[in-house]
């Protein structure tokens, strides 16, 4: 590949002095990454209704979905009726997660909810090999209530469980989801970066429509998945 444009060549030197100066503006992000998480440990909670969904061995409790933690990340991952393929920025996202054994230290699990029927978001699960666990709130108002509703948008939300009563902690979405994962993290720290028409760059960086570069779910599910 050649590249339209090169970064200026510099003596060993001059790269540490502007390392030197980025690294000011990073630490200063990270303090503020810290004062935001703070700050969130701190957010009051909402006690949710007693929700039941869907899972693979039938109906479910939401105090029942935490699996004995006190302590839930839900994805609400978008969902197209009578589609073969999902949405591919919820299937990216959440192909990243292959193992979440780290949050029992922490007391915690993460899975994800859809408001498709459980039946077809599990062939969906197995066919792009999703390996999180996977719920259905289709038959319930559960996902509307989080900010999820049929036809919305994606999420992440939070919840506390203390005995069977199931409080919510904390929300997010559109960008603020993409926080939560490696992949972008990665590729900003690339010269060139995400490589999409609305970042600030060079004159000459190369530069993509926005999305265009992102791999689709038939994609993912090629690399991961199993056909059925």
């Amino acid at each position: 590949m050649s590249a339209k444009a090169l970064p200026d060549v510099v003596d060993a030197e001059t790269w540490q002095r502007h390392l030197d100066e980025l690294r000011v503006r990073e630490k200063a992000a990270t303090r503020e990454l810290d004062a935001i998480a703070a700050q969130r440990r701190r957010m009051p909670m909402v006690e949710m209704p007693d929700y039941t969904l869907e899972g693979e061995a039938g109906p479910v409790r939401l105090a029942e979905i935490f699996d004995g933690k006190s302590q839930l990340i839900v994805y609400n991952h978008m969902w197209f009726p009578g589609k073969d393929w999902q949405c591919p920025g919820c299937t990216g996202f959440t192909s990243q997660f292959t193992r979440q054994e780290f949050l029992d230290a922490y007391d915690a699990r993460f899975v994800i909810v859809t408001q498709g029927p459980i039946d077809e978001a599990l062939a969906y699960k197995r066919r792009v090999g999703n390996k999180l666990p996977w719920y259905s709130t289709a038959d319930s108002p559960f996902g509307a209530d989080v900010d999820a509703p049929p036809g919305g948008g994606f999420a992440v939300n939070v919840f506390l469980r203390d005995g069977d009563t199931v409080y919510r902690t904390w929300h997010t979405g559109s960008r603020g989801v993409e926080q939560l994962g490696h992949t972008f993290g990665l590729i900003d720290t690339l010269p060139y970066g995400r490589q999409e028409e609305w970042q600030d760059v060079p004159e000459g960086w190369p530069q993509s429509p926005t999305y265009s570069r992102w791999p689709g779910s038939k994609e993912i599910a090629a690399w991961y998945g199993s056909e059925e």
